[in-house]
């Protein structure tokens, strides 16, 4: 008798829904890549049918639904934060108070209330039974029960769940015990949120931007964070001066007192980029590094073990990941590729089926069970042939697919690659990609200005043949969900004028792979297998084939606001409102110069209608 369970993660930002059966990984999906609005935090309802079509059930086929996190737990720190607080932080609680009283408190009714409108029965009719986890326990399920370790230390790390910002687990079997935790408001991830806020970028998005430009900078507030924000004891754990901050009662993340303390007011929304903001990256990133490596090292006394899981959105900063792995204790790190809450889904599905059915766990030592985190819906060309006669443009089917598109990226184009089943997590890993030739010296501001609409600044990821990734990086192990910073080879590397600065910094060349190399010298590895991704992997052989270069540009098929696509139809879309040169999906291709120009223009102006 097979034990079906559903995870769920919604009502705060990036709400997902997973599928767990006999406690595989049957399906994972984030809502937003079905609504199309970044972040969604609605009820996951696109998701939820995806998952069960995909596993060919129905909601009453389910055994268990299970919340990804406990709301009367965290309406109990809402309250208790804001009376110790009082009067300060008034205007937040009347704007929080409405919407807790109304559903969020009541959620198991608006649970079910959801379900049973989705599966279209009576308002009375039963569901299955309805489960809740604790927000950092479905973090570590996520980090730990999916990974190919049968004994882990798990370190969870995010803004915060309940009470707990940062947790400690010791994994064994198909057991998750606690160790320790930290209590907001003392948060690594909203200290760093903090600084993404006040260089102007958006909190829980912007994150990614402060680590992508914090190599241009220099770590000169190091010392003033230590000194002035920060108490950070040796064993990793840390208190935060909150005089100094505004997000546990107010409606931003930092205050007068902070700008005071870095020399001015936050800096406006999508303004142009200052050598301060770089400079306050640096610091911030030197000091989360720092506090990590601080935190691993305690931890490794406290659970020794040849094996590190981790989960939670500091786990997403791929830098500091690299740092673990070169300098701290553990052996092996792996890390879950949707670290964040949509993550909370997947891994309140698995602890439900580990803790609450006992279901036994299956370890393969040499692959996890995230079966490359693709676990999204996949489309037929039947499917995809519909939608470009729907939008009346010209296609064709392409037979000697990888050696084609291969010469095409060869010649300098972009390709968006439409392939498989839908990633899950925030990273592209080759079946909703853009690619592009990494010794190209233009690719990365024609992707950046002309296909991302966004700042010249940021990398681009490199994607490695697994087999080839230690002849270009300074690096050895497998990095197959994108979580891991090296160093290019020195031997790639090309000399640069370090008295530049600035936006003349950032155009040098600075490696015989100039569109992955950042200008540390750093790139965010993944590495191509061809277990998980035979298609990937045929395409970047073909390359090499072609071109001697075991390396493709890979950044997610989207444009700047958007999530990455998911249906044929969204690829096209995205496809004809950029400078895109090629799109394929699965093997039908698409040329831009041969679509005609009112598809070309209504997919522009709806882009930026949308914008």
């Amino acid at each position: 008798m097979s034990t079906r369970i559903l995870g769920i993660s919604a009502y705060y930002h990036d709400s997902a829904a997973a599928l767990i059966v006999d406690g595989k990984i049957v399906a994972a999906a984030q809502e937003e890549r079905f609504t199309r609005l970044k972040h969604d935090p609605s009820f996951p309802a696109q998701a939820i049918n995806y998952c069960l079509a995909e596993g060919n059930l129905k909601l009453a086929d389910i055994d268990a639904i299970i919340f990804y996190d406990k709301p009367l737990l965290k309406f109990e720190r809402l309250l208790e934060t804001y009376l110790a607080n009082a009067p300060r932080g008034i205007r937040s609680f009347i704007r929080a108070m409405p919407i807790w009283l109304k559903e969020k408190l009541y959620l198991k009714t608006v649970l079910r209330r959801e379900f049973r409108q989705l599966a279209e029965i009576d308002k009375k009719a039963p569901i299955p039974k309805l489960l809740f986890s604790e927000h950092h326990l479905s973090h570590a399920g996520s980090a730990y029960f999916p990974s190919p370790y049968e004994d882990a230390s798990v370190l969870c790390l995010d803004g915060v769940g309940e009470w707990a910002t940062s947790t400690a687990w010791k994994g064994n079997g198909n057991q998750l015990t606690p160790l320790w935790e930290i209590q907001f408001p003392h948060s690594l991830g909203l200290l760093y949120s903090a600084f993404t806020y006040y260089c102007g970028f958006k909190v829980n998005s912007g994150e990614y931007k402060l680590m992508g430009l914090a190599p241009y900078g220099e770590p000169k507030y190091v010392d003033i964070i230590l000194e002035k924000l920060v108490t950070l004891h040796d064993d990793g754990s840390f208190h935060l001066d909150m005089s100094y901050f505004d997000f546990a009662v107010g409606s931003t993340m930092t205050n007068s007192k902070f700008a005071d303390l870095f020399g001015g007011p936050r800096q406006p929304d999508d303004a142009e980029v200052t050598q301060k903001q770089m400079d306050l990256a640096r610091s911030i990133q030197v000091v989360t590094e720092e506090i990590v490596l601080k935190i691993v090292k305690h931890l490794y006394t406290l659970a020794p073990s040849d094996n590190l899981c981790l989960a939670g959105g500091v786990a997403l900063n791929c830098v500091s990941n690299g740092r673990l792995l070169r300098e701290g204790p553990y052996k092996n790190i792996w890390i879950q590729p949707a670290a964040g809450d949509a993550g909370g889904a997947l891994g309140a599905g698995l602890v439900a089926y580990h803790h609450y059915f006992d279901g036994k766990r299956s370890v393969n030592k040499n692959q996890d069970s995230q079966q490359g985190s693709y676990l999204g819906p996949a489309y037929s060309n039947e499917d995809v042939l519909s939608a470009v006669k729907e939008k009346g443009l010209t296609a064709h089917v392409q037979e000697d697919l990888y050696s084609f598109a291969a010469n095409l990226l060869k010649q300098g184009n972009v390709v968006g690659w439409f392939q498989g089943r839908m990633e899950f997590g925030p990273r592209a890993l080759g079946n909703r990609s853009i690619i592009g030739d990494p010794r190209n010296t233009k690719m990365q501001s024609t992707m950046n200005l002309k296909i991302k609409y966004r700042e010249s600044f940021r990398p681009f990821a490199p994607a490695v043949l697994a087999e080839d990734v230690s002849e270009y990086f300074e690096h050895e192990c497998a990095s197959p969900y994108m979580l891991l910073v090296a160093n290019v080879k020195k031997a790639l590397r090309l000399q640069t004028d370090e008295s530049l600065f600035g936006i003349d910094k950032l155009l040098q060349q600075r490696s015989t792979l100039p569109a992955i190399t950042h200008v540390d010298y750093s790139a965010r590895i993944q590495t191509v297998h061809a277990e998980s991704n035979p298609e990937f992997h045929a395409l970047i052989s073909a390359f090499k084939e072609k071109t001697d270069c075991a390396v493709v540009v890979n950044t997610s098929f989207n444009v700047r606001g958007e999530p990455p696509v998911c249906s044929p139809a969204d690829a096209i879309r995205c496809f004809l409102a950029t400078e895109m040169d090629y799109l394929v999906m699965n093997n039908v291709v698409l040329k831009k110069a041969d679509q005609p120009e009112f598809a070309i223009a209504l997919a522009k102006q709806t882009k930026f209608d949308r914008d």
